[in-house]
């Protein structure tokens, strides 16, 4: 065997070597990018933050996903609060009702923001659940010792005291909220409603937000008190008292026996049904055997003046 055939047989197997080697190394790397690929994409859709951010946080932590998005939580609550300190002064008119009915309690929530396109972002629409379930769940814990009908009204500096999950305060929720989306938002109002048995409450949201079922959501929401109506159509009655106030908007009850005022009139009560034309809201309840005992209106962004009276 001559030299020159030797030296080509162990260069030729030496390269076999080197090519397996550098083809099972790429298969390596490949399989590295893949799963590093699959942690990012999986943080960036658990956390809702940018793949930059995303990316950061992962090789801070070398792919540790826990650690990257409790450290992207803390970045973001720190510029959230940044961010909401310098929109403070943005006006904020636009955003949603929220409206929760329970087993003989209720929740409706106005949660501000600057544009519609923000209002239609699951992030808001999950703020806005986020303080509905928040303000029901204080208000279990004041009725505890109360009985009978209870109406609590909360506006904004009491709300952002209130405990969201994790024990976080609501104002703090919010400002992450505003760091990931970068408008100015504000907690406007809340009420809760808690009846004893024999009540009912009515409920209806207008301009509602498609896919949101357990918080209904939408521009307009009404929440009326109401005792009676007939069996197993108290729901259905609901409702259209409910879509009357939120199109007629009553700022007082009235009495069964009160004269329509015509057209101008602001008295529930008196006013030309809306679902019915032909009657005044008092006989559409007579002839329902019911009776409103209280209703209370949202209408997003109104004019402070309007929610006083």
């Amino acid at each position: 065997m001559s030299l020159s055939f030797l030296f080509r047989t162990v260069t030729r197997d030496v390269a076999k070597v080197s090519i397996r080697q550098h083809a099972q190394s790429l298969h390596t790397g490949c399989q590295l990018l893949a799963a590093e690929k699959a942690l990012l994409m999986k943080l960036r859709k658990t956390t809702g933050y940018t793949f930059i951010n995303c990316k950061k946080a992962l090789e801070k932590f070398d792919n540790d996903i826990a650690q990257a998005e409790s450290w992207l939580n803390e970045q973001a609550q720190k510029e959230g609060w940044s961010k909401a300190n310098k929109l403070e002064g943005r006006k904020a008119k636009e955003g949603l009702i929220g409206l929760f009915v329970g087993d003989k309690t209720a929740v409706m929530v106005e949660v501000n923001c600057e544009t519609d396109f923000v209002a239609r972002n699951e992030k808001f629409q999950q703020l806005v659940k986020d303080v509905a379930f928040a303000t029901l769940d204080h208000h279990r814990n004041i009725r505890q010792s109360q009985t009978g009908y209870v109406k609590s009204i909360l506006a904004g500096e009491e709300l952002s005291k209130l405990s969201v999950a994790e024990g976080a305060s609501l104002a703090d929720h919010v400002a992450l909220t505003i760091g990931r989306l970068g408008e100015n938002m504000s907690v406007r109002r809340a009420v809760t409603l808690a009846v004893p048995a024999e009540w009912n409450i009515g409920s209806y949201v207008h301009g509602g937000v498609s896919g949101q079922t357990e918080v209904v959501m939408g521009r307009y929401g009404a929440l009326v008190v109401f005792q009676g109506g007939k069996e197993g159509e108290q729901e259905v009655l609901g409702r259209k008292l409910g879509q009357h106030i939120v199109g007629e908007a009553p700022v007082s009850l009235g009495n069964m026996d009160d004269l329509p005022c015509g057209e101008s009139e602001t008295r529930l009560l008196p006013q030309t049904f809306l679902v019915d034309p032909s009657r005044t809201v008092a006989q559409f309840l007579l002839g329902q055997q019911a009776r409103v005992l209280d209703f209370v209106r949202f209408q997003c962004g109104e004019a402070v003046s309007e929610e006083a009276k």
